[in-house]
Order: structure tokens, then C-alpha cells, then sequence
């Protein structure tokens, strides 16, 4: 890496030089140490028990810690912060990990640590490689790490990332594949302990709804089906992050009555899908790792996580309130007007999530419908993840966030 950050004789790879980008915007040194302010031991031990990644991690083990093991790397695995959950491998690495922090507790994201892959990982949303003097802070020259994200196949949420890491003398260039391909069956194997759940609602759900009149149905805690009656089988309901017991107004489904269930709800239908009155949406994208969605009308109000494909699609139309074709939004998303199936597939989906609220010919907010777009404190990291034209676009012309 160049003295200082500044500019070296090799140009580095697309994904290290915009790392190195927003490590100097985070005010990240390359002669600086990494030692992060460790994690309390009950605040580790709730973030261990509280995520999904638990469930998986003999499945972790058995394919990178043997491995890693064996190669004289250590296997890292961290939750959505980049906070060190657990680590495992070959014990003289481990003690070199010891004294640049990299240990259960510490912070690895770009914000603390600059280019690392397990940062990079983070911020740009795909698996990475980061080899000796790609690292920003000078201190991890002497290291390679090849990380990748793991995902909740139940909603995409991100659950964290998993990482080898080890001295740059053991860098190998499959290293990154075997990464990427370990955290792919992670989440194979969380989705099929969900299939399994579902079976198990399933089987309490369906004589339970033989005895109902009117349309009804069971969902998981995430909203995906498990049985219904009176009314078309969804794949899933959108369910606010606030839900509960009760009546609720859900934009898919109108007004219901709410009960619980053991592992998820029975919902049963008891007004029109119509949110009432013109309503008011804000598109929260100052978290950067975290989109999300609040509707409010005289129904009442809730809020949402979004996938990253549904905030760029409703980033470019809350910019374009006049309306954008199909055509002109498959430019916007992917630089290609011919995509148009997919964009239309997409938008079927955002519809139906904010029922009431989108019109189409063209696709658009009502003109009734209040929206605010909150953007990130520097507006260069909107949508960090996003390769679509258009957010490519409003990142460029965006100048340094005031001081």
C-alpha cells in the first residue's frame, strides 16, 4: 500500500481502491494499531445465543475450521457490526491474531480497522480477498483474509460474516471460493431447519383452520405461509417489525385480527386491503447496512426492512416522483432497457408490499403520497451494495459531506 494513503505505483483492484476510499473518509490511518474496545463477556455471550449463526456453526467448523486448521490460518466468525463472535484454528495463529486484536470481542469493520476483508465484506456486500498490502493499516501487511456474508434465507437479513484469515505466506487463491462456498451451505442448512419449522406449524395450523369461517392463514414469525383458508395461498405476508397480539393493519392483507401461536401467527381477515386515506412513506437509507421503510395512513403506521433491490427501486422513484417505464427503470437498475421482465417481477412485488400507494403506466408514487428519502450523513455511501446505474450515479455527483 502507498506511504500515507497516498497513491501507489500499481493501481489496486475496483473493490480495495473504494475500500481505502471510505477508510480515509472514516478517518482511518494507515500507521494506526487495531486494537478495538473488546466486547463485555455477558454482551458477547447474548450476541452468541441471540443469532442464527449459532445454529450453523458445526456446520462452520467442519468446513473451514479443519481447514484453516490445517493450513495454518484461524476461521473468524463475526455478527452484522463486524464484532468477533467466535474463532477457531490453528493455535501459533491464534496467538498471532492475539496481537493485532483479532480476537472474540474485537470490531472489524471498515469504520475501525480499514480494508480488512471481513470490513470489505460488510460494506460492499459480496465476498472478498484482501492480500498483505491491500490491508489499509499498515500493521496487516504481514496477513491475507478471504471472507464472505452470510444471509437469513427467511427474510436476507445479514447474520454476519465468516473469514480465514492467517500470515500472507499462506495465501491461497482458492482460499475465497471455499469461503464463499462454506457460507452459501450455511444458509442452505438455515433454510431447511426453516422448511422444517413450517412443516411443524403446518401440521398444528391446518385443523385449527377447518374450524374457522372467513378467510384466515398462519404465518412463521417472519410472515411466511404455512397454511390458509377462505382466500389465495401468498408465499409470504410482510409483517412489521412492531407486531404483536391484537387488530392490526397489514398493506397486504387490510385490517386483522392477530393471534398468537406456538412459532408464529393465525391472522384472521377482517377489513379491505385499501391503508385508508393518502398516507406518507419514508425511505430510510441513513443506515447504510439497514434500509428501511415506514408507512403511515389513517390505518395507522409500520415499518419494515427492505431487500436491497426493492431500496433501489424505490430510491429512483421517490427521485422521479413524475413516473419512470419499465424500460427506463431496467437503465436505472441495470443499464440495460431490455430487462424489463425483471423489473416488472420486482415492482409486482414492491406493490404488493405497499398496497394502496404505487401506481404504474408509468411506475410511480400517488401523487396524494408524501415521501421523504433520508439519506446517509455522507450521501457517497448510499446504498453501499448497489451496482445500479442510478445509485451509482447519485454517488458520483455527490460531493464530501459538510463539516
Amino acid at each position: 500500500m502507498p506511504a500515507r494513503g497516498g497513491r501507489g505505483p500499481i493501481t489496486p483492484r475496483p473493490v480495495i481502491s473504494r475500500s481505502w476510499q471510505r477508510a480515509r473518509r472514516f478517518g482511518v490511518h494507515p500507521e494506526q494499531g487495531t486494537d478495538s474496545v473488546l466486547l463485555q463477556p455477558d454482551e458477547l455471550e447474548r450476541r452468541r445465543t441471540s443469532t442464527a449463526l449459532a445454529d450453523v456453526m458445526p456446520t462452520l467448523h467442519g468446513g473451514l475450521g479443519t481447514v484453516a486448521d490445517a493450513s495454518l490460518q484461524i476461521m473468524v466468525v463475526t455478527d452484522p457490526e463486524g464484532r468477533v463472535l467466535w474463532r477457531a484454528g490453528n493455535a501459533g495463529v491464534l496467538r498471532r491474531a492475539d496481537a493485532i486484536c483479532l480476537e472474540e470481542g474485537a470490531a472489524w469493520s471498515e469504520e475501525t480497522t480499514g480494508t480488512n476483508a471481513i470490513g470489505t465484506a460488510l460494506s460492499a456486500g459480496v465476498p472478498v480477498q484482501v492480500h498483505s498490502a491491500e490491508h489499509f493499516v499498515r500493521t496487516l501487511h504481514d496477513w491475507t483474509c478471504a471472507a464472505a456474508p452470510v444471509h437469513d434465507p427467511r427474510d436476507g437479513r445479514l447474520l454476519g460474516i465468516i473469514d480465514v484469515s492467517g500470515p500472507d505466506s499462506t495465501f491461497h487463491p482458492a482460499t475465497l471460493a471455499l469461503v464463499d462456498t462454506v457460507s452459501r451451505l450455511a444458509e442452505s442448512e438455515l433454510r431447511t431447519a426453516h422448511l422444517r419449522a413450517i412443516e411443524r406449524l403446518r401440521a398444528v395450523a391446518a385443523p385449527l383452520l377447518c374450524r374457522l369461517d372467513g378467510p384466515a392463514l398462519v404465518v412463521d414469525s417472519h410472515g411466511w405461509l404455512a397454511a390458509v383458508t377462505g382466500m389465495p395461498p401468498v408465499d409470504r405476508v410482510p409483517l412489521p417489525d412492531s407486531f404483536g397480539a391484537g387488530r392490526s393493519w397489514l398493506p397486504s392483507l387490510g385490517t386483522c385480527a392477530v393471534e398468537p401461536m406456538p412459532g408464529g401467527w393465525l391472522l384472521r381477515v377482517t377489513g379491505g386491503g385499501d391503508p385508508g386515506s393518502a398516507g406518507r412513506v419514508v425511505l430510510d437509507l441513513g443506515e447504510p447496512r439497514r434500509p428501511r421503510v415506514t408507512v403511515s395512513g389513517t390505518a395507522g403506521s409500520w415499518d419494515q426492512d427492505l431487500s436491497p433491490r426493492h431500496a433501489e427501486l424505490l430510491y429512483v422513484l421517490a427521485v422521479h416522483r413524475q413516473g419512470r417505464s419499465a424500460a427506463q427503470l431496467a437503465v436505472d437498475l441495470f443499464g440495460d432497457p431490455t430487462r424489463t421482465v425483471t423489473v416488472r417481477a420486482e415492482l409486482s412485488r414492491v406493490r404488493r408490499r405497499l398496497i394502496g400507494l404505487l401506481d404504474h403506466r408509468p411506475y410511480r408514487f400517488r401523487e396524494e403520497v408524501e415521501v421523504e428519502v433520508l439519506l446517509p450523513d455522507d450521501p457517497r455511501d448510499l446504498l453501499p451494495h448497489s451496482a445500479a446505474p442510478a445509485v451509482l450515479g447519485a454517488r458520483a455527483t455527490a460531493g464530501p459531506a459538510p463539516s
